[in-house]
């Protein structure tokens, strides 16, 4: 079975993971401010499936397909890319104009729509493919046997230790939402601040 040490590293890395701003904690907490806690939640969900779609598909091999044809890994990298563009444009958007509403319209923040969004940004961040491709079976050990078993373990351990925190950021990114609701400068500041990291991150996954 799994080692102790294996838990404490892939624990180590997720941790790392959250704390180093990457798109999925970047895209929770500008719809969390924008929207409110309940917006975060759900969109957090939607991300929490894309964990579960890339742990199913890595305990099938899929993942390995990434290796096997380069060019998959290019596409899932440049439509990662291509994303972060878009949800950067409408942030920088909604900032640029005054005039338009801070408080989503309801289409926008339907529960379906902010769940697939995060569904969307996870499957679509190329962090998550490396991770379960490359950095997972690192802590592996095929010694121990169940090789397969192994990586559902770790998969689900970085899973539950990634969510929580995320979980954690959204409740306190909720308070601050709520404190912007009447400032609407410093909404039209936060949205600006999301564009220009949404559109950093996008750039550093085009030349990686």
């Amino acid at each position: 079975m799994v080692s102790w040490v294996a838990v404490l590293g892939i624990a180590l890395v997720a941790v790392g993971l959250v704390l180093t701003p990457g798109p999925n904690t970047i895209y929770l907490l500008s719809r969390t401010v924008a929207q409110g806690r309940s917006a975060g939640l759900v969109s957090l969900l939607g991300i929490a499936t894309g964990f579960l779609v890339y742990l199913a598909g890595s305990a099938a091999g899929l993942t390995a397909l990434f290796a096997v044809v380069p060019f998959l890994y290019d596409g899932v990298k440049f439509a990662g890319a291509a994303y972060l563009l878009w949800l950067a444009w409408q942030a920088w958007r909604s900032g640029r104009h005054p005039e338009i509403d801070i408080h989503p319209a309801p289409h926008a923040s339907s529960p379906l729509r902010l769940y697939l969004m995060g569904l969307a940004t996870n499957m679509l961040n190329p962090t998550i493919a490396i991770l379960y491709l490359s950095l997972l079976p690192q802590f592996i050990d095929a010694r121990r046997g169940h090789v397969a078993l192994q990586g559902v373990i770790l998969g689900l351990v970085q899973i539950v230790i990634t969510v929580t925190l995320n979980c954690l950021i959204v409740l306190a990114a909720g308070r601050i939402g709520g404190w912007l609701t009447d400032r609407p400068r410093l909404v039209r500041l936060q949205q600006w601040l999301s564009a220009t990291v949404l559109g950093a991150l996008a750039v550093r996954i085009i030349v990686q």
